[in-house]
């Protein structure tokens, strides 16, 4: 296989060639699991962990490589292990605020041209999480497409009913509906997948992730667990990886994700909320907060049945809370410095008292 054929298209290429050379060695990370690698190039997959400067070097969890990431490697003792030095520049990922208390990010994918949002029609089916996925996505500068599955178990009536609250919420991404009992829809999705293109499957656990890419891959790829009797599926993927599909696409499939917090998605936002950010724009004040000020457009709409109320009680929730975190993760930042600085200072003080 070529590295072409793993994505590596003429922007990596030339990014690898200006930033390191043209004879050092780069490989995809295919897969992440509790600091250990996965790689890939045109001769196959290999173990690889990171080096000691790479490691010492990063700033935070986001400068470390993830699935879909291209990096620089050494191979060692013919090519049985590998050890990586460093991560190419990205043209997309997708990051969220760490689960937990702490204000950082957390990597999950780079380099995916298309993410699949995945909701059931059934147990799972959230607008107000929909909206949180399709801001990371858009964050992230991905391409989202929704696909709604279990179809077989709501009427054509429900169906319909349901897409129609995703378009009233503004969402005008591309819908596919499909079902992996019945097979519906499958081929709509399979058309989608280019060669030397990468995907991911976004969704909660359950929701027939990893029963989709066994049907796409025309096999069983994945490891899958039966259905509760809610219809609900059993949660099976328990690490991101990069899988190859046999029309040539490249797919990441990574565990549910129960925490969407969010964190640096100022531009994730106003794409995500288009028709929220286009009505700001035409309120009487600048700074309009849209809770009954005179003149605010965004009331309006709703007064109208324009827009949902919904919507935009979502939208200021998102907002209150990335603008939380951003402001504790600057806070954090300028301590690190700081401690950063207070460290070196201690160092170099030391170091004078040795020499002396």
């Amino acid at each position: 296989m070529e590295l072409v054929e793993l994505g590596l298209t003429r922007w990596f290429a030339d990014q690898a060639r200006e930033l390191y050379g043209p004879d050092v060695p780069v490989a995809r990370v295919t897969a992440v699991d509790r600091g250990r690698f996965l790689i890939r190039d045109e001769h196959g997959e290999t173990a690889a962990e990171l080096t000691g400067k790479f490691l010492h070097a990063a700033r935070s969890s986001v400068d470390l490589p993830c699935v879909g990431d291209w990096v620089c490697v050494s191979y060692l003792d013919s090519r049985s292990h590998a050890t990586i030095h460093d991560v190419l520049p990205r043209k997309s990922l997708l990051r969220r605020k760490a689960p937990g208390r702490d204000i950082e990010f957390q990597m999950i994918a780079a380099n995916i041209d298309v993410a699949f949002v995945i909701q059931a029609c059934h147990f799972d089916f959230n607008l107000r999480r929909l909206e949180r996925y399709l801001v990371i996505v858009r964050e992230g500068h991905i391409e989202p497409v929704l696909l709604l599955t279990k179809t077989d178990l709501v009427s054509p009536e429900e169906l319909e009913h349901l897409i129609g609250r995703i378009r009233l919420a503004g969402i005008d991404a591309r819908i596919v509906t499909l079902s992996n009992v019945t097979g519906a829809g499958i081929d709509h999705v399979r058309e989608l997948l280019l060669p030397g293109k990468t995907y991911c499957l976004l969704g909660s656990s359950g929701v027939g992730k990893t029963t989709l890419i066994n049907q796409l891959a025309a096999g069983p790829a994945l490891e899958t667990r039966g259905v509760s009797h809610t219809g609900e599926g059993r949660h099976t993927t328990t690490r991101r990886q990069l899988i190859v599909l046999e029309q040539g696409a490249l797919l990441i499939d990574m565990p549910g994700m129960r925490e969407l917090g969010m964190l640096g998605v100022g531009e994730g936002m106003d794409e995500a909320f288009s028709d929220i950010s286009e009505l700001a724009r035409t309120c009487r004040f600048t700074d309009c907060r849209h809770a009954g000020e005179p003149g605010c457009a965004v009331q309006a709409a709703i007064a109208r049945h324009d827009l949902s109320a919904e919507h935009l009680r979502n939208y200021l929730k998102i907002t209150k809370e990335s603008q939380f975190n951003d402001l504790s993760y600057v806070e954090r930042r300028r301590k690190d410095k700081a401690f950063g600085r207070f460290v070196h200072s201690v160092m170099k003080h030391k170091s004078g008292q040795d020499d002396s």
